[in-house]
């Protein structure tokens, strides 16, 4: 009775030596090795950038957070449409200052204008419509006037004068007081005339009033009640 070839052994070739068909386990591991797919690497979701020769590493989420910026158009873009060279470290290459990189990639990652005392805004402002981030743009055109409106009006003074006047005299002469006029202090200064058979206290009255009313600068003339108030002021 003829045996069969033993178990575990490899079969014997076919016909006129040719190998014989694999076996099932065989070929189900050959496809599976195949057919598989690694996983793609952790940090494809990092993006480094070259930017003036110095680097800046960032997710391409944040670098997506305004669609029609150029950064979003360079790197996160399916088939993006700006063409960019690489250097040696795979990094993308941008011919900008590095400078004022910095304000416009936190912007991205936080929402927030923050621009370092040492930096122009009107530096940052190019960068901005450059990369093309339209609401950056305006912040920084809103905080570049704010700054030219504070330094056209200047540091704001004050116009002081020093009253005299009785004790019956506070009164009408605070209720009078407008324009932009305010009380600062009430000084007494004792009863110096007499008045029939009364002492009439005396005060000195100290009044301010800012020297810059308007924006533009212009100091605007003092009302008909201010000028009373000057005129009581002279009988010092």
């Amino acid at each position: 009775m003829a045996e069969g070839p033993p178990r575990g052994r490899t079969p014997s070739p076919g016909p006129g030596g040719a190998p014989g068909p694999p076996s099932p386990r065989a070929a189900g591991a050959a496809a599976g090795s195949a057919g598989a797919v690694s996983p793609p690497a952790a940090a494809s979701k990092w993006v480094r950038l070259n930017v003036g020769g110095t680097y800046f590493v960032s997710t391409r989420q944040t670098l997506c957070r305004e669609p029609k910026s150029f950064l979003c158009r360079l790197c996160c873009q399916d088939g993006p449409e700006l063409g960019s060279d690489k250097d040696e470290t795979g990094a993308y290459l941008i011919d900008r200052d590095p400078t004022y990189f910095g304000p416009i990639l936190n912007y991205l990652r936080h929402g927030k204008l923050i621009i370092n005392k040492e930096l122009a805004e009107e530096g940052v402002l190019e960068e901005a419509e450059f990369y093309n981030i339209a609401s950056l743009v305006r912040l920084v055109k809103e905080r570049i006037r704010d700054n030219e409106n504070r330094t056209s009006q200047g540091p704001v003074k004050h116009v002081y004068r020093v009253l005299q006047c009785q004790e019956e005299e506070l009164t009408q002469m605070v209720s009078t007081m407008s324009d932009g006029w305010k009380f600062e202090q009430l000084i007494s200064i004792g009863s110096s005339y007499n008045y029939g058979n009364e002492d009439q206290a005396e005060f000195l009255c100290v009044v301010s009033r800012e020297l810059n009313n308007s924006t533009n600068g212009i100091v605007k003339e003092p009302s008909e009640k201010a000028k009373i108030l000057q005129e009581r002021g002279s009988r010092m």
